[in-house]
């Protein structure tokens, strides 16, 4: 029996958490997967799957060959189709991770014009502001905002975010509207860190091509883009942020650009992928695609 197809029904199986809606997937008579569950526990020596009458649910064991499964099973996919030039559809698992707000703004209201390209790619998309490992915790491919540690990963620049200094109209009427850099002395800054304790920078700014800084106070410091945003609407200060992140805000009224004059450099977007020579296709088509929407947005 190939060993393969048992481990695509074992990793279907898990997904759905039922034997009758694996078989419906794959076109196999619901005895016809348990068989080859069966058969597989039986090759491996190891309990993988608890069944009970209502649910079906992945053993200790059972993870452990599902996560690896996914992996190996997707490299095949990759592997039949390398030397292809007849058109086979994309297919297999691609796995990214990106900032949520890029996630969120930019990147999922799109998804689906992708999704309807590729319908046999499997994307799992994580989004949060935290810089994963991206070999060890297997994604494809990464995309960061904001300069980049030295890395052993390829590293493709692409084009920046523009920046806007934003306030809500309470905090404005509160505290007047900054005309210029000494007004800031009587305003606050929300201060945004990778880490919280890291020391943040202040009020950024470019005079004569060069990077400047005000410092500033302020009773509020976060370290994710989603409580930096909300904390702007709550009227607790000032925030630089990348335009393509407030651009509804801004247009809603909700937020108030500021100091126009004096914004901070454009925000270094790029993406990251391992040293590969044989990148998968899927991944390459995907990064192509996700370049263009990121490119799109800076020419805004």
């Amino acid at each position: 029996m190939n060993k393969l197809e048992l481990l695509r029904t074992f990793v279907r199986v898990t997904e759905l958490a039922s034997f009758t809606q694996a078989g419906e997937s794959l076109g196999l008579p619901r005895s016809t997967v348990s068989e080859q569950v069966r058969a597989l526990e039986a090759l491996l020596g190891a309990r993988l799957l608890h069944r009970t009458t209502r649910r079906v649910h992945a053993t200790q064991d059972g993870l452990v060959l599902y996560e690896r499964s996914k992996d190996m099973l997707a490299h095949m996919d990759e592997l039949e189709g390398l030397f292809r030039q007849d058109g086979t559809a994309l297919a297999g698992r691609l796995r990214v991770d990106m900032p949520s707000s890029v996630a969120r703004k930019i990147v999922l209201p799109r998804l689906a014009e992708f999704v309807a390209r590729h319908p046999q790619v499997e994307l799992e998309i994580s989004s949060s502001d935290r810089q994963v490992d991206l070999v060890g915790e297997g994604f494809d491919c990464v995309l960061r905002v904001g300069e980049l540690p030295d890395t052993s990963l390829v590293a493709r620049r692409l084009s920046g975010f523009s920046m806007v200094n934003c306030a809500s109209p309470a905090y404005l009427q509160a505290y007047g509207t900054p005309a210029t850099l000494e007004d800031l002395a009587a305003h606050r800054l929300i201060h945004y860190v990778p880490v919280l304790g890291a020391r943040s920078t202040g009020f950024d700014y470019v005079a004569n091509g060069r990077l400047r800084q005000v410092p500033m106070t302020g009773n509020v410091t976060v370290n994710n883009t989603d409580a930096y945003e909300a904390a702007c609407l709550g009227g607790l200060g000032l925030i630089q942020a990348p335009l393509a992140g407030v651009r509804d805000y801004l247009a809603s009224g909700r937020l108030c650009a500021v100091l126009p004059d004096y914004l901070a450099p454009p925000m270094a977007v790029s993406l990251l992928y391992a040293d590969r020579r044989y990148l998968p296709q899927r991944v390459r088509v995907f990064m192509q695609w996700l370049e263009g929407l990121i490119e799109a947005e800076a020419r805004v």
